[in-house]
This record gives C-alpha cells, structure tokens and sequence, in this order.
C-alpha cells in the first residue's frame, strides 16, 4: 500500500515536473517572439528612417543640380551678350575709323586731282586728249592706290575684331570654367556631406541594434535564470517534501517493529 502510494507521488511529481517544464518553455518561447517582433519593428523603423534620409538628400541633390544648371545656363546667356556688345563695340569703333578715312581720301583725291589739272594747264604743247588720256590714268592710279588702302585697313579691322574677340571669348571661358569648378565642388561638397551623414546614422543604427539585441539577450537571460531557480526551488521543495514523509515512515515502521517485538525484548521508546 505505501509503496502504490509512493509510486503515485513519484508519478504525480514526475507530471508536474513537466508540467512546470512545458510552462517554462511556453513563456520562454512567448517572450523570444515578444522580443522578436520588437525587434523587426525597430528594424523596419530604422530602414524607413535611412529611407526617408535618402529620399531627402536626393531630392536636395536634385534641387542643387537644377540650380547649378540655371546658373550656367544664365553664365552663357551673360557672355554670348557681353560677347556681341563687346565686337559691336569694336565695329562701332572700327566704322568710324573706316569713315574717317573714306573722308579723308576723298579729301586726298580731289586735292590730287585739283594738283593733276594744274599741272595739265601749265603745259599748253600737250594736245587735249591726250591730256585727258593721262589725266584719267592718274585717276584710276589715285583709285586704285585708294581701293588697296581702303581694303588694307578693312583686312587690319577684321584681324583686330577677330584676335580681340578670341582674347574676350578666352577671358570669358576661364570665367565661365572657374565658375563651373566652383559648382562642381559645391556638388562634391553636399555628396560628401550627405554620404557622412548617412555614414552616422548607420553608426547609430547599428549601435541601437546592438543595444536592443543586448537588452534582448539580458531579459531573456534573466528569464532563464528565473524558471531555473523557480524549477530548483520546486526540487529542494518536493525533495524536502519527500523527506519529511520518509522520516515519518521510517517512524512508523520503527513503531510498529517495536510493537510487534515480545514483551521481554521492547525497549522503552524515547
């Protein structure tokens, strides 16, 4: 009979042994998933935060590039203006020369011819046509000088228009290419500033996952810890339990050994 009811106990303690074990497990895994979730949570938050820092220095990047190219585009419009005042300048300047000089061989040209007609009068012994023969030679002499001249200088002015429009398109080029390093390293500048910011906040990130992992790792640690002292109470109890009974059975047995022993050989009990 005792033995059928230690084989009960043994048997009812052994269930709740895994009970308790099944219960431990079940909270275990319940807060593994817990701490899971919190972390895909705040994973997927990080992950939205880098997005959003991307999109937005994208668009800032987007925005910069615009107005870099609205700047070189205006660059371009200043100096093709500045470029034609600049040769309109020198044809005005080159116009006036030209009809100074036009004047200044039609002055010539009536002067010299005036100077050919005295000189014609002055000799009477030369018959009359061919005086005017020799007189319209030197005119056409006189024209023609005038024309090589007139074309000597139209071919000086054009060299000098050209010449001091490369020089003025060179100036106006560096100034546009010193401009144009100026925004490429403006550009370069932002992409380095946004790459290391988007380099810090994926030290932090990285330092928050490690952070939340350990605290993680921590609280699951503590709950290990937990059940296991939990379940060694439960031992040292039911262990303590179980002695308590085999002290009292033990009594029991010795009591009734006593009991059943003859008179002439009982000895008194303590």
């Amino acid at each position: 009979m005792q033995e059928h009811e230690q084989d009960s106990e043994l048997r009812e303690q052994m269930s709740g042994y895994k009970r308790m074990r099944r219960q431990h497990q079940k909270q275990l895994m319940t807060l593994e998933n817990k701490l899971k979730a919190e972390m895909d949570e705040h994973r997927l938050r990080l992950d939205k935060d880098l997005e959003t820092q991307r999109n937005n220095f994208a668009a800032e990047m987007e925005k910069l590039i615009k107005k870099h190219q609205a700047a070189m585009e205006k660059e371009a419009k200043v100096m093709a203006n500045e470029e034609k005042k600049f040769q309109q300048h020198i044809q005005a300047q080159q116009k006036k020369e030209l009809n100074s000089f036009l004047e200044s061989q039609k002055r010539e040209y009536k002067l010299r011819k005036e100077q050919l007609k005295e000189e014609l009068n002055e000799n009477q012994s030369t018959p009359k046509k061919e005086k005017q023969e020799w007189l319209s030679k030197q005119k056409e002499n006189i024209q023609h000088f005038q024309a090589e001249e007139e074309a000597n200088l139209l071919r000086r002015q054009r060299q000098y228009l050209e010449l001091e429009c490369r020089r003025f398109k060179r100036r106006m080029l560096l100034g546009r290419h010193n401009l144009e390093q100026d925004l490429v390293r403006e550009e370069l500048n932002k992409r380095q500033t946004q790459k290391d910011l988007e380099h810090a906040m994926l030290l932090r990130q990285h330092e928050s996952m490690q952070e939340l992992e350990f605290r993680h790792l921590n609280t699951i640690q503590k709950m290990r810890c937990e059940l296991i002292r939990l379940q060694h109470q439960t031992e040292l109890t039911n262990q303590l339990e179980y002695n308590k009974r085999r002290e009292r059975e033990l009594r029991r047995k010795h009591v009734m050994e006593v009991r059943q022993q003859p008179k002439s050989l009982k000895v008194p009990l303590a």
